[in-house]
């Protein structure tokens, strides 16, 4: 359509969430209308700014919540103007001005300025040390603060101002970080627009439970100062709460200044029309700075919806007569610190309403919708919000439920009943119009529109319609969309190893071994990864598919490894670590036992515990003090118990024919020659081994992966177990009759789930994937293939048998180790 004409210029303020989904709404109806130029304060492409609290928590990094990566611009031929934002809009000359001085004229030009953090005006603000909480720069002012830690080495205090969801997400955050985090609210009750009185007290519980301290009907008088930094906050009665990090959180303003000053009409927001078309025709406006209809709007959903709205009258697209955007009913589902909430519509109650409330105190839950006239006008769900997309879809409709009431609280299974019978039932009952991804904001017609366009799985629809891409809390209602729409023809067999590839896990691993390929890097450019660096989910498959594949050969890429494992320790939700220290077999000695009980003294653990798999666990130990904890446990003879790793985890045994009158074999000697063998070794998930003395099996050997039973006349031989959340009782594999046997065999096993499994996968999802029959095949039909598994096995072993504690110990990545503070419950200090 526009090959042969010169298209118009249209130039975008603002790369954030908002502008970039308009030019994505632009580009799905007519791609080459427009040469479009981003202009960006932040020097980074456009991300999920929703998703900024996971990064603050580390459970995701910048990569995880790219929406638009540098490659999306170059395919749709956007040029992208970072980290030079405009500072001036020449509507005369129809130009805009950058900071960098660039000029860049324009025929249409969109405003998404989004909004700025509203600062409150007392003394101290401006002081080093006091942040909001808007983007990522500010979650690399706040790591940087629980970096620091506190003063004289003490654990670092962080005040947050404002008990909304991004406060409380903020104070999540900065606890998980090590921080001592209290919380300041102005009004009696969290979220007080989101919750009402019972669901914020209920919030408030939880989380003074989980160590924050959380200050209600509290008033910031001013940030006190010390030697130029941040050092309180001073509440209006005179109480000060000591801080090292004041974080700001106490909402949001549309973002108007460029705007007004270029003279178009705004009052709190750029005031706009139902096509999003400011006071000069040539000039639209999107997102949180925008005011429709005397409302302005901070979540996603009306911002995708009035994108939808600007994409049609930029293109020409909207029907004969369209109203345009009309407004948005809202509704909010949100995890807060991984507690469930939702709300939606008029729930302040009052005359002429009523209110049906269900408490269930034993889970946690509690409901209450509001009626009028029959009708649903609001709803609060806390710690159980799965029927919120019904009751925001009846809410919406504005139906009478007055057939339903007496069920209505008990939610859609219950009040429709088909539902109790067939769960997709209730999904299917939601008009298309309803709600399915709040994140993205993608209603149901938008996802089974998007199946029927061919996305047969769950990562296609994630990747076409961005349903479920963001926080997953969906997931559920997406996959039962497509199990609605396709049945059967659903693909959930033969899945890629993540959506960063086509390939499957077994495609990946045939690749790396038939190319000799030897590097993350190497294997993306031969497999045509779709990201530059790949995702959390590839990157540490692809580390241990490699060190599988050649052992002495790859590098273990420790950048590719979870938390626990680059730190030899599991991390616990107060920030210190665990320690498990190695016992073979189970068994321990006076020097250990001293050992152990003297890094406790040293060290201050505030507790040891006795593990399922006969090792003792020592707690609270915190990460500046791990190297020196390894050094007086190796010093005793001990090495990591890699209770952290996808690996061996322990070998657990009974005293056997030495000391028990049952015992037909000396199991207890076994197991430990079996730990010395199998330790160390890297595997797709936890791998945990037990060998019982007799069939009276104390040892728990038919609940593991590999299970030896002793029996008078040899060993029977176990695979497959799990006594997890999902319980499941061993696979007889065969019977053998020596030790050495045993051992031959435990080995060719470990390596054939080494080398065939999915990384992430136990030796049970394996084996009722595969079936038994295939692992007995690989291991029987051919009488030489248990040797040259075994042989593998030991060939890997003599590159895996290296203590990480010892070269932690010995200095090797002290970077790892420097003090980030820790967690632990709240009392208030004041000066």
């Amino acid at each position: 359509m526009h090959a042969s004409a010169i298209r118009e210029r249209l130039v975008v303020i603002g790369n954030g969430m908002a502008g970039c989904r308009a030019i994505e709404e632009v580009l799905a109806r007519d791609p080459a209308r427009y040469a479009i130029t981003i202009f960006g304060a932040e020097p980074r492409v456009n991300y999920n700014r929703i998703m900024l609290s996971p990064v603050l928590a580390g459970e995701k990094c910048f990569d995880d919540i790219v929406i638009n990566s540098a490659e999306w611009y170059a395919a749709n031929g956007i040029e992208l103007v970072a980290g030079d934002p405009v500072i001036r809009i020449d509507r005369e000359h129809r130009r805009v001005v950058s900071r960098s001085g660039r000029v860049e004229a324009y025929d249409r030009l969109l405003i998404a300025t989004g909004s700025d953090p509203v600062v409150i005006p007392v003394p101290g603000k401006d002081l080093p040390g006091v942040v909001t909480f808007r983007d990522l720069d500010d979650v690399d002012r706040m790591l940087a603060a629980a970096e620091r830690g506190g003063p004289n080495n003490e654990r670092p205090r962080a005040v947050v101002i404002g008990g909304g969801l991004l406060g409380l997400e903020a104070a999540h955050g900065l606890s998980l970080r090590g921080m001592q985090v209290s919380v300041i609210h102005l009004m009696p009750t969290l979220m007080d627009r989101q919750l009402d009185e019972a669901a914020g007290w209920l919030l408030k519980t939880e989380l003074e439970r989980r160590g924050q301290a959380i200050l209600t009907e509290a008033d910031t008088e001013a940030i006190v100062e010390k030697d130029g930094h941040v050092a309180g906050v001073r509440l209006k009665g005179g109480r000060e709460i000591l801080a090292d990090l004041v974080v700001m959180a106490v909402g949001i303003r549309p973002n108007t200044a460029l705007a007004k000053a270029a003279g178009l009409e705004c009052e709190r927001g750029v005031m706009v029309d139902d096509h999003m078309v400011t006071s000069d025709p040539a000039v639209v406006a999107v997102g949180e700075c925008v005011q429709h209809r005397g409302q302005c709007y901070g979540l996603v959903a009306p911002l995708w919806e009035m994108c939808r709205a600007l994409a049609d009258r930029l293109t020409e697209h909207a029907l004969e007569g369209s109203g345009g955007y009309q407004g948005s009913v809202t509704s909010t589902k949100l995890k807060v610190s991984g507690i469930e909430v939702f709300s939606a519509g008029d729930f302040s109650g009052g005359d002429g309403t009523e209110d049906i409330v269900m408490r269930d105190a034993a889970r946690g839950v509690y409901k209450r919708v509001v009626l009028r006239n029959d009708r649903l006008v609001g709803a609060v769900l806390y710690g159980d919000t799965a029927d919120g997309s019904w009751y925001f879809d009846l809410l919406k409709k504005g139906e009478d439920v007055s057939d339903i009431r007496d069920a209505l609280i008990f939610g859609q299974a219950y009040a429709s009943g088909g539902a109790l019978a067939d769960p997709n039932w209730a999904v299917a009952a939601l008009s298309d119009e309803a709600e399915i991804c709040g994140c993205n904001g993608v209603s149901k017609g938008k996802v089974v529109a998007t199946i029927r366009g061919g996305a047969d799985s769950l990562a296609a629809v994630r990747s076409q319609c961005k349903a479920s891409a963001s926080c997953g809390s969906c997931t559920g209602l997406v996959e039962s969309l497509l199990t609605l729409t396709l049945g059967d023809e659903v693909q959930q067999g033969a899945r890629t190893l993540c959506g960063c590839t086509s390939y499957t896990h077994e495609d990946v691993r045939r690749v790396i071994v038939e190319n000799r390929l030897k590097a993350i890097p190497e294997v993306m450019q031969q497999l045509h990864w779709a990201t530059p660096d790949g995702c959390a989910a590839c990157r540490p498959a692809l580390n241990y598919y490699l060190l599988c594949a050649w052992p002495g050969e790859y590098l273990d890429d420790q950048k590719s490894r979870f938390v626990n494992e680059r730190m030899h320790a599991n991390i616990q939700k107060d920030g210190t670590y665990s320690v498990v220290p190695r016992m073979w077999g189970g068994l321990t000695n006076p020097r250990e036992l001293r050992a152990i009980a003297d890094v406790v003294e040293k060290y201050d653990a505030p507790m040891v515990k006795v593990t399922g798999g006969q090792r003792l666990d020592i707690f609270g130990i915190k990460k500046e003090d791990l190297p020196a904890v390894w050094a007086d446990l190796n010093a005793a003879g001990m090495v990591s118990g890699h209770a952290y790793g996808k690996s061996l985890r322990t070998v657990k045994t009974c005293v056997g024919s030495e000391w028990c009158r049952f015992g037909t074999q000396d199991s207890t000697s076994l197991g430990v020659k079996i730990e010395r063998m199998t330790w160390g070794s890297w595997m797709p998930h936890k791998f945990k081994i037990a060998v019982s003395g007799c069939p009276r099996n104390c040892a728990e050997a038919t609940i593991k992966d590999f299970g030896v039973v002793c029996v008078d006349s040899g060993y029977e031989l176990h695979v497959g177990g799990n006594g997890g959340m999902k319980v499941r009782v061993t696979d007889l594999l065969c019977k053998v009759a020596t030790e050495e046997e045993a051992l031959e065999h435990c080995a060719a096993f470990i390596q054939l789930y080494r080398e065939q499994a999915h990384y992430l996968e136990r030796t049970a999802p394996w084996i009722e994937r595969v079936g038994l029959e295939h692992v007995k095949a690989q291991l029987f039909d051919d009488p030489d293939a248990v040797h040259r598994l075994a042989a593998r096995f030991r060939i890997s072993q003599q590159f895996m048998q290296d203590d990480p504690w010892a070269r932690r110990a010995a200095g090797e990545r002290r970077d790892l180790h420097s003090h980030l503070g820790e967690v632990r419950p709240l009392s208030l200090e004041t000066t």
